[in-house]
């Protein structure tokens, strides 16, 4: 490893060919450090490792410059690489970000040569291919994007579960309106987690737009019922009744839905 890359680009070889990349490092990604190799004729110690705090990010940055490096090559191990790809690529490095399998593919690696220095050779000697990268406001954009994405998906999990537990709870609300999260649902609901009990009294909630009269909403809401309604088809007070673990389900889902939604409606942060 040593020789095949001391003075590697100083010079055109005697077939006149040089290095792609003779200003090259290769950095070996690690969770909580990462080992870092430069050519043997840029530093005495030409494999150093640093921890993954940002100082310490930094002063590897300033350890490649000094050591006259101008090309880096890393695997995208996780998202352990991001931290670092973007301080070496605000510092003005060339980064290149290989897949893992590309380095394992290739022949000729021996046992006692670090992850780190077997990139510097691959990379030296232009064998590793980067991969795309789009630029740093794309990257801020599409984090965003994918959080949003992330809310709606836990928001519409946490309806999922409301209504479980209502159905659980022989309400059918949801036979009675289109969306058990938009206005009349969301009301009821919330209603019903701040104690309200009288089926009568959660239908009046009902928005005008919907289609199904309040009987029928009244009805919908009425549990544990074992005899006919009386007084002309309108339920009495208190025969709505709930199991509390049923009702702690669906307050947990209803508050989670709540945070998401919040989330979703809220400004930006501030960079």
């Amino acid at each position: 490893m040593t020789d095949c890359l001391t003075g590697a680009g100083a010079s055109p070889r005697p077939d006149g060919y040089r290095w792609p990349h003779p200003q090259a490092a290769g950095i070996d990604i690690g969770n909580a450090s990462h080992y870092v190799a430069v050519r043997p004729d840029r530093d005495p110690e030409p494999v150093r490792q640093f921890k993954c705090f940002t100082a310490d990010l930094h002063r590897l940055a300033d350890w490649l410059k000094s050591c006259g490096v101008q090309t880096v090559a890393m695997q995208s191990t996780g998202v352990y690489w991001i931290p670092l790809y973007d301080i070496l690529e605000e510092r003005g490095f060339e980064v290149y970000l290989v897949n893992a399998r590309h380095t394992k593919n290739l022949p000729g690696r021996k046992s006692d040569v670090q992850e780190c220095q077997w990139l510097l050779k691959l990379h030296t000697y232009g064998l590793l291919n980067n991969s795309f990268q789009p630029t740093s406001q794309v990257r801020e954009l599409r984090t965003y994007w994918r959080q949003r994405a992330e809310h709606v998906r836990a928001a519409a999990s946490c309806i999922q579960r409301m209504q479980k537990a209502l159905t659980q709870m022989s309400v059918q609300l949801a036979n009675v309106i289109s969306d058990l999260s938009g206005v009349t649902g969301q009301l009821i609901v919330r209603a019903i987690v701040g104690g309200e009990r009288d089926p009568q009294k959660l239908a009046a909630l009902r928005d005008r737009r919907v289609h199904a009269s309040s009987e029928e909403v009244a009805k919908s809401l009425a549990s544990g019922v074992t005899s006919k309604p009386a007084n002309g088809g309108h339920f009495k007070t208190g025969q709505g009744k709930w199991p509390g673990t049923k009702l702690f389900y669906s307050v947990a889902s209803c508050g989670g839905k709540s945070v998401f939604v919040r989330q979703l409606r809220g400004p930006h942060l501030s960079t």
